[in-house]
């Protein structure tokens, strides 16, 4: 299983249900964790990133694109495997000069494109849900030398968890937005495990983020890593 469709859909149809997307103004701040102002921004993808070529893997409604686009100035192409969130994502932020949204599965994406990119970035998107076997290896592909990959998972140790002791998915859910829960498979694994795997396709980690909201969780909720391309 690369990925899987109906929980990501149910959700971007309530979402759609509940706010009818309009444009939107981008937001100031990149967020890498559901928690706001947790952890470092934009500037782990690069410290100017003027006219730089950006992707994301898993973009949502868009606002990390759009901030992206907007307040650095850089092209940036989010991709998300659901075609409502892409609408949501354009009614959002096609006003955005440099920002582009397209619907197709990360890893098709990822095989298909001719372009390559300064730096590739997840935020509890494609990586985590696709086999990583299969899709370290095509984003390392489309990166250039010296690029960078940054994401963000729900943290593998988060409400007492422990992390995968092997290579294997597991079962998680989703939360939609009423509140009712579906089934996904995810890959969990600790940062040791993640830089086997980046290693593996000439990606090296360069930090390794255990995001935690000071006064309402005692557990980390995210792990945020970074890796760059040799």
């Amino acid at each position: 299983m690369l990925t899987q469709v109906s929980p990501w859909y149910t959700h971007a149809a309530q979402r759609l249900a509940t706010a009818p997307a309009h444009a939107l103004i981008p937001p100031s701040r990149m967020e890498w964790s559901t928690h706001h102002g947790l952890g470092p921004g934009a500037e782990i993808l690069g410290r100017d990133l003027r006219g730089k070529r950006v992707l994301e893997l898993g973009c949502g409604p868009g606002h990390n694109v759009a901030h992206l686009a907007q307040h650095h100035r850089a092209r940036v192409t989010g991709v998300d495997l659901v075609g409502l969130q892409v609408r949501r994502a354009r009614s959002h932020y096609g006003h955005i000069a440099g920002a582009t949204f397209t619907a197709g599965h990360a890893l098709h994406h990822l095989q298909a494109t001719g372009q390559t990119f300064d730096a590739i970035y997840s935020i509890f998107g494609a990586v985590g849900l696709v086999a990583p076997e299969f899709l370290l290896g095509a984003i390392s592909r489309r990166l250039l030398p010296g690029g960078v990959l940054a994401f963000s998972v729900p943290h593998p140790t988060r409400a007492g968890r422990h992390p995968s002791p092997d290579d294997r998915p597991r079962e998680d859910y989703v939360t939609m937005p009423d509140r009712t829960r579906l089934p996904i498979a995810r890959w969990e694994f600790d940062s040791h495990r993640w830089a086997a795997h980046l290693s593996r396709t000439g990606l090296r980690i360069t930090s390794a983020l255990d995001l935690r909201h000071p006064r309402r969780d005692p557990w980390p909720t995210t792990l945020l890593i970074t890796a760059r391309k040799r």
